[in-house]
């Protein structure tokens, strides 16, 4: 197993990694919307707090020498599911086809009080 880390994503506010690399497949730690510049959880609503989550897993990816066409699997978390749409709108902005099969969850709370909280799955 490999460990991945980049300065143009959020350090870990824990005990993990921001990826994970083994057997050709590249694990990201789930990615909320925190400016990595700053520490601060990004301004605004669903929108632009999905941008900054998936700009964050794509810089990860890209340490790992990935792109988000590499990506076959996403889990998307949502404190609340009404912003499903808005959200949608924004991802399919960084995604092609063939997208990645992904999951979206409804959580009653996530860190930082983030609305949204995004991990890929990326293969070599």
């Amino acid at each position: 197993m490999k460990e991945i880390n980049t300065e143009k994503a959020p350090e870990a506010i824990g005990p993990y990694s921001q990826a994970v690399e083994g057997n050709g497949f590249v694990y990201t730690s789930g990615q909320i919307p925190i400016n990595p510049r700053t520490g601060l959880l990004v301004e605004g609503g669903i929108k632009e707090q999905t941008r900054q989550a998936l700009v964050n897993a794509q810089a990860i990816l890209r340490e790992a020498g990935l792109e988000m066409g590499n990506v076959v699997k996403t889990t998307v978390y949502m404190a609340d599911m009404a912003d499903f749409s808005a959200m949608n709108g924004v991802y399919a902005e960084f995604f092609s086809e063939p997208f990645p099969a992904r999951s979206a969850i409804a959580v009653k709370a996530l860190p930082k009080g983030a609305l949204v909280e995004i991990e890929c799955i990326a293969a070599r």
